[in-house]
């Protein structure tokens, strides 16, 4: 069976492997996608970049009334901001997997207060890059 999984990422996140690799590594999103699309094997990954909060929702709208079986999103800095993406990630109605590439719980206190996570099948933070993978895999499991 081939499901369609939506990885979506949000602001700044064009800029791993040069944004502070000390937090993000040296890994590009290019080579993130990448793990993506094999870790997904037969299935179908939908991977996307904005540095556009309403770019971002409109493609939560599309994941939500188009065919997507599950959403992994990593919202960079909308996961504390953003009503507008928590609101569209309510009408999903399927799994969504919220992942961070650094652990938010051990950074700066205003990374602690997920918006998303109050909306978010299971949430994956600190393993680096490598947690896309984990996430792909995760959704795989979760969809049976």
């Amino acid at each position: 069976m081939n499901r369609i999984i939506h990885v979506l990422n949000g602001p700044n996140l064009n800029r791993l492997g040069k944004r502070e690799p000390e937090i993000y590594g040296h890994t590009t999103l290019a080579e993130v996608e990448a793990m993506c699309r094999e870790a997904a094997g037969a299935d179908t990954v939908v991977f996307r970049q904005t540095n556009w909060e309403g770019q971002l929702v409109e493609w939560i709208h599309e994941a939500t009334d188009g065919d997507a079986a599950g959403i992994v999103i990593n919202p960079a800095g909308l996961t504390f901001t953003s009503i507008p993406v928590l609101d569209a990630l309510k009408m999903f109605g399927r799994p969504i997997i919220e992942l961070h590439i650094s652990n938010i719980h051990r950074r700066e206190a205003i990374y602690h207060r997920s918006l998303v996570s109050s909306v978010a099948t299971a949430v994956i933070a600190g393993l680096g890059a490598r947690g896309y993978a984990t996430a792909v895999r995760s959704m795989q499991d979760l969809l049976g």
